[in-house]
């Protein structure tokens, strides 16, 4: 999935413009267009001799410069923008399963140390409300420049970050009053407490 990532994200960055790796590779840290497909900057001179052997796209220039490699400057094709939108469509559909590196650990969380759980906890919370807040400001600064669907990732980020916000305060309630090893059907989550309210 990861391939298809770099192959994607390439190919809608040479929508825009001619480019060469260099210059992608640019655009990509950027727009953190490797933090956002988990992939890595290095394969993406792999990546565009793929595409380029398969047709998805074409050199147009080559910069010549004294003391310095050749840069190849490299455009879409027809073709590859037939498999662009294949690529689009792919991820669009795509319902690979969040990870998240806690939930193994939450598993045996009832069994460790509750009070430096406690601690690693507000540390994560101070961090994820400085995300939060983070967010948010990339997404005000970014109305009105960016195309709605980048807003709609923002939003969706911020969202995100404020539920695992609200998720990681639940869990160190918990985890100071000694509740973790607990076995009881006690609610958890808000729409629980409504129904109970409601009967």
């Amino acid at each position: 999935m990861k391939a298809l990532s770099i192959r994607l994200s390439i190919l809608g960055l040479l929508l825009d413009e001619n480019l060469h790796p260099y210059e992608i590779s640019l655009r990509m840290k950027e727009r953190f267009l490797d933090q956002k497909g988990q992939f890595k900057i290095g394969s993406l001179y792999y990546a565009v001799d793929q595409l380029e052997k398969q047709a998805y796209i074409e050199a147009v220039e080559t910069i010549r410069s004294e003391n310095r490699p050749d840069k190849t400057v490299f455009r879409i094709t027809d073709k590859g923008r037939d498999y662009f939108h294949k690529l689009l469509i792919e991820r669009l559909k795509d319902m690979e399963p969040p990870y998240h590196p806690m939930h193994i650990a939450l598993v045996f969380a009832g069994k460790g140390d509750q009070g430096v759980i406690a601690q690693v906890l507000r540390e994560r919370i101070q961090n994820t409300e400085h995300t939060v807040n983070l967010y948010y400001q990339i997404y005000a600064e970014h109305r009105g420049i960016v195309p709605r669907s980048v807003l709609h990732l923002m939003a969706g980020q911020y969202e995100h970050a404020k539920t695992e916000l609200s998720w990681l305060k639940r869990l160190l309630a918990e985890t100071e009053e000694g509740r973790l090893n607990e076995r009881t059907q006690s609610p958890l989550l808000d729409e629980e407490y409504e129904e109970a309210d409601g009967e």
